[in-house]
């Protein structure tokens, strides 16, 4: 899909950077507070490394894993950096994503300092008010869905995450969608379902933002063989038609700050599609 501006100057943001030697609780916390997915680390105003979801679930889920506040960034962030310069257009950007498997590149200055961060949900708006033409969802959707059960415990769904290498599964229940995990889900304290349910928001709050939980010193594979996919799943998620517009998934997404929709056809589960597809469009030319 053809853009009508291609320059990458007009999306490029600023972002949250931190030290090498801030703490994963610490990380955790900025995570939390600001609904990120990334963070930048950074020495002298050059990146060094990239710490996102998936690396801080992997750090606190292994078995061996150091208390958080005893751990650095540097000990888990991603140090092979995929960069652009600010003269790369949005499709060759969209392009180096695909081609790395990443959601975001970093946008350098000439003298290699940092200038900002480009990401799937950036690609996502762009498209929104720069695509040329129409594009319905049964073009560019997953058919095959990977899906988890509402009883599955966060063993198994973690393992499902992992294994098949996506940020998000779908929670079914006779053939229908009734919840979405991401990797984000792992990372707040994990509150029993009653709690969630029939808790006081702010105690609900108190529990989500909790400074330094305390299931994070126990042992993580306790915890992950007692909750279910439902204690933790986002229930009732935003679900497309398979008929609409890409137009109108990508509005969606950034109204509703998800990287994911179900596709249906009547009420029935028949695909997912994500920012990386329309990445995929956007890639496409």
């Amino acid at each position: 899909m053809k853009l009508k501006n291609d320059n990458i100057n007009q999306i490029i943001k600023k972002t949250i950077v931190i030290s090498p030697k801030t703490s994963l609780l610490d990380a955790r916390a900025i995570l939390l507070k600001h609904r990120i997915s990334r963070l930048i680390i950074s020495e002298k105003d050059r990146p060094v490394g990239i710490l996102t979801e998936k690396d801080l679930v992997k750090s606190i889920y292994r078995i061996d894993a150091k208390p958080l506040e005893a751990s650095r960034v540097s000990e888990v962030m991603s140090k092979d950096l995929v960069t652009v310069q600010q003269e790369t257009t949005l499709s060759d950007c969209a392009k180096i994503m695909l081609d790395n498997k990443i959601s975001s590149v970093i946008v350098l200055k000439k003298d290699k300092t940092l200038s900002g961060i480009i990401t799937k949900t950036d690609l996502a708006s762009v498209f929104l008010t720069q695509a040329t033409g129409q594009l319905p969802v049964s073009k560019i959707m997953t058919k095959n869905v990977i899906t988890v059960k509402p009883a599955d415990s966060l063993l198994y769904v973690e393992s499902v995450l992992v294994n098949n290498r996506i940020s998000r599964v779908v929670v079914e229940r006779n053939r229908q969608p009734v919840g979405i995990i991401t990797h984000r889900d792992f990372i707040p304290a994990k509150m029993p379902l009653w709690l969630k349910q029939f808790g006081d928001p702010s105690e609900v709050e108190n529990y989500r933002m909790a400074a330094n939980p305390k299931e994070y010193r126990s042992n993580q594979l306790s915890y992950l063989l007692t909750f279910i996919a439902a204690d933790i799943m986002t229930a009732n998620p935003i679900t497309v038609d398979v008929t609409d517009d890409v137009s109108t998934v990508s509005l969606l997404m950034i109204r509703h700050g998800i990287s994911g929709l179900p596709v249906v056809k009547g009420k029935l589960l028949v695909g997912i599609v994500t920012k990386t597809d329309i990445v995929r469009a956007i890639a496409s030319g």
